[in-house]
């Protein structure tokens, strides 16, 4: 009998650490960088329009940029961000599991390749989203100086 290297416990949790740390130097050095992931665990608050959501593929891929990026957080082996979809710009938070991430790029460079298997659909319970865009715009020193700028004249 074989066993699935890839598969077992001990190259997931290998997995989810590898992801999580790659994705913490990335926020540590204001690196923004693109996801593919599969779709099929990942959660939309609020869910995403019926015409939006026939448009994506089983692996979808997401650019961390601008208001997404300033947006994303990691916690309890999630990693969360809010984007606008469609021609309407629909907002959604999204919430991806670390395991459901299969590849990290930067550019066109792909930096990770994870082949384990995320087995649920994501169920974090989402906290108040206007702490957590405030929290994610003031990461960033220069979104800190204007809230300085705008509270001294």
């Amino acid at each position: 009998m074989t066993i699935n290297l890839f598969q077992t416990e001990e190259y997931k949790a290998l997995m989810r650490d590898h992801i999580t740390q790659t994705i913490q130097y990335m926020f540590s050095k204001q690196q923004e960088f693109a996801l593919a992931c599969e779709i099929k665990h990942i959660e939309f608050n609020p869910e995403l329009p019926l015409e939006i959501q026939k448009t994506f593929q089983d692996i979808v891929l997401f650019v961390l940029k601008n208001y997404s990026f300033e947006t994303a957080t990691l916690e309890n082996d999630y990693f969360t961000f809010e984007a606008g979809f469609g021609a309407e710009n629909f907002g959604s938070t999204v919430i991806i599991p670390i395991l459901a991430i299969k590849q990290i790029m930067i550019s066109d460079n792909p930096i990770v390749l994870n082949l384990a298997h995320h087995s649920e659909k994501a169920t974090m319970p989402l906290k108040d989203s206007t702490k957590n865009s405030m929290e994610a715009l003031l990461k960033n020193p220069e979104n800190q100086k204007l809230l300085k700028k705008k509270n001294n004249p």
